[in-house]
């Protein structure tokens, strides 16, 4: 039976998760992924957790190894992919809390490596197609799982995903919702481009902590109040998570 690959964070890669977990150590040829994978069981079914930004969270966006997370999944009988990440919201109707099951990404990334190809081989160039980056079966399975849960949520959205470490500027905020983004993060892309690249299906389910700043009429976000925010939540995250692994086919 094939694993199921989960990229998170903060709470994510909870032991507690996982029956029979065991780390499992993967090298790849664009070296180490973030963290020792972890490998187990949720719902009778294997899976493979991994921290996007290490265990500690000690790796800014910027440096996540994008290649080697997505290779190291793939590796390890990953044929599926479930990402979980925390984002601002652009929008006023996406509140604190609220889960945004992702339909479309803008990436505004600079720095990155956003393909497994540094050249091509003769008369064999790659070219993913990026139309519909998120896999609709499992975006279809994590919006029925949001309904039967009773959960907050937005049946689609897109995410503008930027360099980081920084936060954005009032005018950046304000340009990204005229572009139409809904959410904004610093980590979807290149994951997904290179999940995509992999042939490797992908779905992400935000959650919204705060309003970025283009919200004049409260302060503007910070690292603790993200925290704060998704720690109290994590367990709508984790819950939906195990209720659409139990139904995957």
């Amino acid at each position: 039976m094939s694993k199921i690959g989960i990229i998170g964070g903060s709470g994510l890669d909870d032991p507690d998760l996982l029956l029979d977990a065991r780390d499992v150590e993967m090298g790849t040829p664009y070296g180490k992924p973030s963290a020792l994978l972890k490998e187990g069981t949720i719902a009778g079914r294997e899976v493979v957790l991994l921290a996007r930004h290490g265990r500690e969270h000690t790796i800014p966006p910027t440096f996540v190894n994008y290649r080697a997370n997505i290779k190291a999944l793939k590796d390890a009988g990953c044929t599926r992919i479930l990402a979980t990440t925390a984002c601002g919201s652009l929008r006023q109707e996406i509140a604190r809390g609220h889960l945004v099951i992702l339909d479309q990404f803008i990436d505004f990334t600079r720095r990155r490596q956003v393909s497994f190809f540094d050249e091509f081989e003769p008369h064999c160039a790659v070219h993913t197609a990026m139309a519909d980056p998120f896999d609709a079966s499992l975006r279809g399975l994590l919006n029925a799982a949001c309904d039967k849960l009773g959960l907050a949520h937005h049946k689609s959205g897109t995410v503008i995903t930027i360099e980081g470490s920084r936060f954005s500027t009032r005018a950046e905020s304000n340009m990204f919702r005229l572009w139409g983004a809904d959410v904004i993060n610093m980590s979807v892309a290149p994951e997904c481009i290179l999940a995509n690249e992999a042939g490797l299906p992908y779905a992400a389910v935000a959650m919204s902590t705060d309003y970025d700043c283009w919200k004049t009429d409260e302060a503007p976000v910070t690292w603790d109040e993200i925290l704060e925010v998704f720690k109290s939540n994590v367990e709508k995250v984790t819950s939906l998570l195990v209720e659409v692994i139990g139904n995957l086919d």
